[in-house]
């Protein structure tokens, strides 16, 4: 019997009885990846000895945590200290960092098992690397976690890390056919994740099943309260659900706004739960040019070593995204980060009268060919804002790739907004 499959949740249970061995799992991953990694193309490293070895010493020890036996995939973003560290680029080709990055350490002290580093793109911005949809590899998997995404919709792997400072979580995990949770800021320490954007970046987790996502980050924040409760644990009322098209409405794909109307059905039906058609604020219109004034800027000051000393070796892409950033002047900056405050202060008008709201995931389904990975626009504002988000799969476009959408919940809410992302995803 092949175990990669097993949920996170179910085989943590298993792995906790002793009824299923570390070894067995790690060996049933690994198998997966020599059958797919071909195709694929997710991994930029795979520790095959030091992952054995790791899950032998675990089946023979204590009982090490939430995440005891079960591996994990790291994005190539974020440092490990016995794997070589890229960040997608062939400027660190090699490169390997002293120390495992806070997410790292942390999910190692819970027992968890690194199998490998998944690909990046190119410092987590826009230029692909060669990591394909497992769907259908004509596709592109989203990124910039393009290798977690696709390792764990392919059943490489139950669990991998990510990051966001756009849509590089919620996006190829809507294209993949996943979910993805990224915390409020700050929810899961960054420290090692090679910066990108000081105020944007947030660490986070991508699985199969909201539990899942929950059982990874809980681990890493520790913060237990993130592990998935029924909704009767949290309210004794129906959950009041915010329909929230966004001003990006416009660019939605009918896949979208064909996942948007079913969802809303399946929500009016359930009985446990009432819909409600949420209008964000004026101030929101302009808040994905905001973010991206932001994001550009700090990028380009994040970045400023690589910039300054590699301009030659960074990909066409990225030196345009660079030339973009460093032209942000600084008033157009602060004008930004004033219009952020504005709208972060309205968000409690925002949820007045709904408990999460249900979002676009992106624009639609995954695009054919490899060679960018999709438009973030449905995800800035929400990283911007600083809310938690949970990625839920939610049908398929005509060509059978995933759609996805997005649960929202208030800043700090992310133990309810996981406990209902659950509930909606559950749906029928």
């Amino acid at each position: 019997m092949s175990h990669h499959l097993l949920s996170a949740c179910q085989a943590a249970q298993q792995l906790a009885q002793r009824t299923l061995r570390a070894e067995d799992l790690v060996r049933d991953c690994l198998a997966r990846i020599d059958a797919r990694e071909a195709e694929v193309q997710a991994w930029n490293h795979v520790a095959r000895d030091a992952a054995l070895a790791r899950a032998r010493a675990l089946d023979q020890g204590a009982h090490q945590g939430l995440l005891h036996g079960l591996p994990i995939g790291v994005k190539d973003l974020i440092a490990t200290a016995d794997m070589p560290t890229t960040y997608g680029s062939p400027i660190y080709a090699g490169h390997q960092p002293a120390n495992d990055a806070s997410c790292v350490a942390l999910a190692r002290a819970s027992g968890a098992v690194v199998l490998g580093k998944t690909v990046t793109t190119e410092f987590a911005t826009f230029q692909p690397n060669q990591t394909r949809n497992p769907h259908n590899t004509a596709h592109t998997p989203g990124g910039s976690s393009s290798g977690s995404a696709a390792a764990v919709a392919d059943g490489m792997v139950p669990l991998a890390l990510g990051t966001q400072t756009a849509g590089s979580l919620t996006r190829p995990a809507a294209y993949c056919g996943i979910v993805a949770f990224k915390p409020s800021f700050g929810g899961i320490n960054r420290a090692g994740a090679k910066p990108l954007s000081d105020t944007l970046d947030t660490v986070g987790t991508l699985a199969r099943s909201v539990p899942d996502a929950a059982l990874f980050a809980a681990a890493l924040s520790g913060r237990h309260d993130w592990l998935v409760r029924p909704m009767g644990e949290h309210l004794a009322r129906p959950l009041r659900v915010g329909l929230c098209h966004t001003y990006e409405w416009p660019q939605a794909l009918s896949e979208t706004q064909d996942a948007m109307q079913q969802a809303a059905a399946r929500i009016q039906a359930s009985g446990a739960m009432t819909l409600h058609e949420v209008r964000l604020p004026v101030d929101y219109e302009l808040l994905v040019q905001a973010q991206t004034h932001i994001q550009l800027a700090e990028q380009a000051q994040c970045l400023a070593y690589e910039r300054l000393q590699h301009f030659e070796r960074l990909s066409p892409r990225l030196q345009g995204i660079m030339q973009s950033g460093v032209a942000v002047t600084a008033a157009q900056y602060d004008q930004a980060q004033a219009l952020v405050a504005r709208c972060r202060a309205q968000l409690a008008d925002v949820f007045k009268d709904v408990d999460v709201l249900l979002a676009p995931s992106a624009a639609g389904a995954a695009p054919v060919g490899l060679d960018n990975t999709g438009d973030p626009v449905f995800c800035r504002i929400w990283t911007v804002l600083h809310t938690p988000t949970v990625n839920i799969p939610a049908g398929h476009a005509p060509n059978g790739m995933p759609v996805g959408l997005q649960v929202v919940g208030p800043v700090g809410g992310d133990a309810f907004t996981l406990a209902a992302a659950h509930a909606l995803h559950q749906l029928k």
